[in-house]
């Protein structure tokens, strides 16, 4: 364990003795480097975000959670720690604040997100049974709900006649994310719900289900399941691993709607998935699931990864 210790502090006693001589002989700080030598996107935005977190200085350690509102007043400050001009180098501050924007906003997404998990659905809160109910219609809108309590719920893949306990694990969230894909991609969710029910009915030939050999083909409850991958969606972004992501796709902060946007890829890529892993019955869910984040996980290791859906519930937000 002491061992550990002395060799972290040498490698960082090196690592700032490695800083100080490459200004000396580039005549650049750490971040005008970073800004410089590496492409928009993940890779410079990481790069920026490891600097400012690992300086020494209090002014760069902060800068990561500053407001919004103050970030261009943070750069300045940062500019001038650093003895740099402006005038000279202006695309640094423009880099800079591309950077501060989408690492901040990563943060007040998480935020975001964290406050709707924690909210329970509320059978007394009238916006939350509108929610509900426009669930039901966006995937059923041939089939009127009979009543609010109703075994039709099991249709669209609730596990009882009252929606409302489902939502416990993932509060709100949940029903967000399932309400944005039925209603954002229609087509595509209605499509996947009918598959989950009917497997064999998808959008594989004859031919790919015999040389799959499929004798049978399992579905699995298309709500349930969004609550699940929500659960899996929430997990990578808290984790840090969706910085990948929209690092690569929001030229500023990351959004709520850019967060659904990846659920909605993330329901519609589990569902092939599932189906070209044919579990012999619903028990290898959680094994199936597993597999599946450990695909998208490596994926998101790639730092010029952007998972980009092409569905309608992507168009106006991927902006490469």
């Amino acid at each position: 364990m002491l061992f550990q210790v002395c060799l972290y502090f040498y490698c960082k006693f090196l690592w700032r003795c490695l800083k100080f001589v490459m200004r000396k002989l580039t005549g650049r700080c750490e971040l005008q480097r970073i800004c410089y030598n590496t492409k928009p996107g993940a890779s410079r935005t990481m790069k920026i975000e490891t600097s400012l977190r690992d300086s020494k200085s209090k002014l760069l350690q902060t800068s990561v959670s500053v407001h919004p509102d103050a970030i261009e007043k943070t750069i300045e400050d940062i500019m001038e720690l650093k003895k740099i001009n402006p005038d000279i180098n202006p695309q640094l501050g423009i880099s800079l604040q591309a950077c501060l924007l989408q690492i901040v906003g990563y943060r007040n997404l998480i935020a975001d997100v964290e406050k709707l998990r924690r909210e329970p659905y509320d059978s007394d809160n009238p916006q939350h049974e509108e929610m509900l109910l426009k669930l039901w219609k966006f995937l059923k809108p041939n089939t009127p709900l009979e009543s609010r309590i109703s075994k039709q719920w099991c249709e669209i893949g609730f596990q009882g006649d009252d929606p409302k306990t489902d939502f416990r694990g993932m509060g709100l969230l949940g029903l967000y994310n399932l309400q944005y894909f039925a209603e954002r991609d229609a087509a595509a969710a209605q499509q996947v719900l009918s598959d989950s029910l009917h497997p064999k009915c998808s959008k594989f030939s004859k031919a790919e289900w015999e040389k799959k050999r499929m004798d049978k083909a399992i579905g699995y409850s298309f709500a349930i399941v969004g609550i699940n991958i929500t659960d899996l969606a929430y997990n990578l972004l808290v984790s840090g691993a969706l910085k990948t992501h929209f690092y690569n796709i929001a030229p500023e902060a990351p959004t709520l709607s850019h967060f659904q946007q990846t659920f909605c890829y993330l329901m519609h890529e589990f569902h092939k998935f599932w189906i070209e892993e044919d579990p012999m019955d619903i028990m290898e869910f959680n094994r199936v699931r597993e597999k599946f984040r450990k695909r998208i996980i490596r994926q998101l290791q790639n730092p010029d990864m952007a998972l980009c859906p092409h569905f309608a519930a992507s168009e106006g937000l991927i902006n490469m």
